[in-house]
């Protein structure tokens, strides 16, 4: 039975969204799955949607402290270690939970994963990847989307690694293209960064480098996996959510453009650390958590983290 950890405190509507989040999995999934809600037990139990919970789907751990998302990280785990993201990581870290997910403080998840769970043998940086709505109905992976801004080539290439082991078996792309984000199509473009990056995913053999691709290849089909440092993510990945906002806005309705309203997709995952985690968006609703569990249960099912630690153990780490 998969035992997914989630951070019921989380979010700026927790935890009413993540109660309803986990109702909606549960009616959903018959799977194997338990739940363990992780938060202030008074509360969860007071949301209107906690009887929708079947018995014996779930297990409270009682969290009474909260880490806002305003409180500096390292300083916020160090001194709560009562609150619902400490313990999610506790539970994680002894086995007691297989996975964990929050949509609560980004930088103490950060800390928490890297610190607690650890990066897997052989990986530089862990790091956090995106999903790209294409025009085909498909999507790309962008990483990375913030966790890592200043980056060395040796850190691209291990992302484009973690990105095609992600978007192979979780997105179940077969043999997925990778693409340097760059300023122009040709090899040598670019700056420092892109042009040393480039060799290294032409030679690299666990990846199908597709070459460079440009801003408006973003959004098409022409790479699965797309790899840049996490300034230029993060910048194209807030660009990309203010496509639903405005179309929102606007009162467009289009197929195409719901499709960028990133509650379709839960979490992103933090690539690279020994165990499953899940980080949400803090403006997560009830559709976003029950994905986010639902990335969780994918990610245990296919032994993701045991196929990264397979890879990185054959010396992709030194290419």
């Amino acid at each position: 039975m998969i035992k997914v950890g989630l951070d019921m405190m989380g979010g700026d509507f927790a935890p009413l969204e993540a109660v309803k989040g986990a109702a909606l999995f549960l009616k959903e999934n018959t799977n194997a799955v338990h739940l363990i809600l992780i938060g202030d037990e008074e509360k969860i139990k007071a949301q209107p949607d906690f009887s929708q919970l079947p018995q014996g789907s779930y297990s409270i751990v009682h969290a009474p402290e909260l880490i806002a998302m305003h409180e500096h990280p390292t300083k916020a785990l160090k001194e709560k270690q009562q609150s619902s993201i400490a313990i999610g990581f506790h539970l994680l870290a002894t086995g007691k939970a297989d996975a964990f997910i929050s949509a609560g403080n980004t930088g103490a998840m950060m800390v928490g994963a890297l610190f607690s769970i650890k990066a897997i043998e052989g990986v530089l940086r862990p790091t956090i990847g995106a999903y790209m709505p294409r025009e085909n109905g498909k999507l790309g992976l962008l990483v990375d989307v913030g966790l890592n801004a200043d980056c060395k080539p040796e850190n691209l290439n291990q992302f484009a690694v973690l990105g095609s082991l992600y978007a192979e078996h979780i997105l179940k792309i077969e043999n997925p293209k990778v693409g340097l984000v760059n300023l122009g199509e040709e090899e040598g473009k670019g700056n420092l960064l892109a042009q040393a990056t480039y060799p290294l995913l032409k030679e690299n053999t666990h990846i199908h480098f597709a070459g460079n691709i440009e801003g408006r290849d973003i959004l098409m089909d022409k790479a699965d996996v797309m790899v840049c440092e996490g300034f230029t993510g993060n910048v194209v990945l807030k660009m990309a959510e203010s496509i639903y906002d405005i179309t929102q806005r606007r009162n467009i309705k289009d197929e195409h453009f719901d499709r960028f309203n990133f509650e379709m997709y839960g979490g992103v995952p933090v690539l690279g650390v020994a165990k499953p985690v899940i980080i949400g968006h803090g403006i997560s609703h009830a559709t976003a958590f029950k994905n986010m569990i639902n990335i969780a249960c994918r990610m245990n099912e296919t032994d993701l983290t045991g196929k990264i630690k397979s890879c990185f153990s054959n010396n992709v780490s030194n290419e």
